[in-house]
């Protein structure tokens, strides 16, 4: 049996939760041989898979890239994967239809990672819901990364429930007591945030959730890493709050999140939706307590390993990150007692061994 993956989110994704994920699915298949495969991509920056020895792909400038160009030469090499017939099932890494008129017969598995696009289009403007949609009805099998995804398929694109199998992720990273301090100058004292800051992230009332701790406690701060620097609407909200200063922004990579994960006093999620939340995860792997939403999917990923609020009240969010913050070292321990319980039910392993199943049944 042979599994043909394609280009398109390592053509776009140096890091991410879409790319780990197919990364560690063929990391798995590559070790364990269990599934031949093959990745139809010709250039990719991707972070996961710059040591991959089950890629052939180039490296390219970033400061020279052209997304059109590169889109194009990555999607000829799939398509010419494509039009080989040299495999039994095709998965591709995300949404593009372009693959349609190539697999003839062939069965194709659709994984859909969330439904952000359909529940919050204002913040859209591409084609993806409608790809998606497509690409769903037409699948063999979709792979949901959660139950609270599985619904909302069911729900937005009335798909019977027998077609979609919940397989969930894992975490990647893992406690290290021996990290060498980076070089990067982070405060004593911090609520860790991490990934993009847009509207459905609800970053910026967590922002006024907290800023009563952070003017009650000189030394407490809020880093924030991943999805650039701040723009000039929420270095005004900082200013207009009084805490310029007090939330600090870095750039760094995976090499560097454990040391974050273990040295921040929790790590907070107030996203309204996601489809699955592999910080969490990554949070429980190194020690960190996690507070967070109650929304969506959180109370499935975290279970009783994390403090909840409701993402839209602010008392709320308050009471909760104090609740660590402030709640001394028999609380943390007793949240890093219960994320190290929690992990226990997800491994990158289970995850691939329940995807090889699905494929297996296709046949």
């Amino acid at each position: 049996m042979k599994v043909l993956y394609d280009h398109q989110i390592f053509s776009t994704q140096n890091y991410g939760g879409v790319s780990r994920y197919f990364f560690e699915l063929m990391n798995y298949l590559n070790k364990y041989k269990e599934v031949d495969f093959e990745l139809a991509l010709s250039y990719s920056n991707n972070y996961y898979l710059k040591n991959a020895p089950f890629s052939n792909h180039k490296t390219f400038s970033e400061k020279k890239k052209r997304w059109g160009l590169l889109d194009l030469l990555n999607k000829r090499n799939s398509k010419g994967a494509l039009k080989k017939k040299d495999f039994d099932v095709f998965h591709p890494t995300y949404y593009d239809l372009y693959f349609l008129k190539y697999l003839s017969k062939k069965p194709f598995i659709l994984t859909i990672y969330d439904m952000i696009h359909e529940l919050y289009p204002q913040l859209f403007s591409d084609d993806t819901s409608k790809w998606k949609r497509l690409l769903a009805q037409k699948a063999a099998k979709i792979i949901s990364i959660s139950e609270n995804t599985k619904r909302d398929i069911m729900k937005f694109y009335n798909i019977d429930e027998s077609k979609i199998k919940v397989i969930y992720l894992g975490s990647s990273l893992k406690k290290n007591d021996n990290l060498i301090d980076p070089d990067i100058k982070l405060p004593e004292n911090f609520i860790l945030f991490i990934g993009s800051r847009i509207r459905y992230k609800n970053f910026d009332l967590f922002i006024r959730a907290i800023t009563p701790l952070l003017k009650s406690s000189e030394d407490l701060y809020v880093v924030c890493v991943g999805s650039g620097r701040f723009s000039e609407v929420e270095s005004y909200l900082f200013n207009k709050l009084n805490i310029e200063g007090r939330v600090l922004q870095y750039l760094i990579n995976d090499d560097t999140l454990p040391y974050l994960y273990q040295k921040a006093l929790a790590f907070v999620f107030p996203s309204l939706y996601e489809g699955f939340g592999i910080p969490v995860l990554e949070a429980f792997s190194c020690g960190c307590p996690v507070v967070l939403s109650n929304a969506s999917s959180f109370p499935e990923v975290a279970g009783e390993a994390g403090i909840y609020f409701d993402p839209n009240d602010e008392s709320s969010i308050r009471e909760a990150v104090s609740k660590v913050v402030y709640g001394g070292e028999k609380v943390r321990k007793d949240l890093q007692f219960k994320g190290l319980e929690q992990l226990k039910k997800f491994s990158w392993e289970k995850t691939a061994k329940e995807t090889i199943a699905v494929y297996k049944k296709l046949l």
